[in-house]
């Protein structure tokens, strides 16, 4: 297994889009979309320290956390990584975009990026993710990219879990 963090900050170009680092001048794009321990960030000063932790538990391999990147314009439009587990051989895959870009396939493009990036460079045994039950957009995402219903959590939430590894994704 090859756990975070890297010699260098591992970047992966798809088609569509890129995974790469967040830069600080990348923050004030992705605000509204700047979460930290499910608590939003209200400030683009919120979503700097957020990033800082973020970047903090990057480097003590516990996590990683892409910004989704256009392509044509390299601008960051959501993100997208895991979180949790790593060194238990399973990730917590955990993605969130902009609502402009929502239904454009954006983010099919960079969970299968992240997904063979999981599989195929961490080593990871098991990929789940968690939503809330009220998030359809998520819910079929994830059942569109082979994940099954696991588990209902006490907080309205659902677990899924990525079914029977493919080693390259296509979608």
């Amino acid at each position: 297994m090859q756990l975070p963090p890297y010699h260098t900050f591992p970047d992966i170009r798809g088609d569509k889009v890129s995974l790469r680092q967040i830069q600080p001048a990348d923050v004030h794009d992705i605000i509204e979309i700047s979460f930290y321990d499910a608590v939003q960030a209200n400030s683009w000063q919120q979503a700097i320290a957020m990033q800082d932790k973020i970047n903090m538990d990057y480097v003590e391999g516990n996590s990683i956390h892409w910004g989704i990147a256009e392509r044509v314009t390299n601008k960051i439009i959501g993100t997208c990584g895991y979180y949790r587990g790593l060194d238990k051989g399973s990730g917590e895959l955990g993605f969130v975009l902009l609502p402009q870009y929502q239904g454009q396939g954006y983010m099919s493009a960079s969970i299968a990026l992240a997904i063979d990036f999981g599989i195929n460079e961490i080593g990871l045994k098991r990929i789940w993710a968690e939503t809330s039950k009220g998030n359809e957009n998520a819910i079929k995402l994830l059942e569109r990219l082979n994940f099954i219903k696991v588990a209902e959590l006490e907080d309205d939430g659902i677990e899924y879990e990525l079914i029977g590894f493919p080693q390259r994704l296509i979608i």
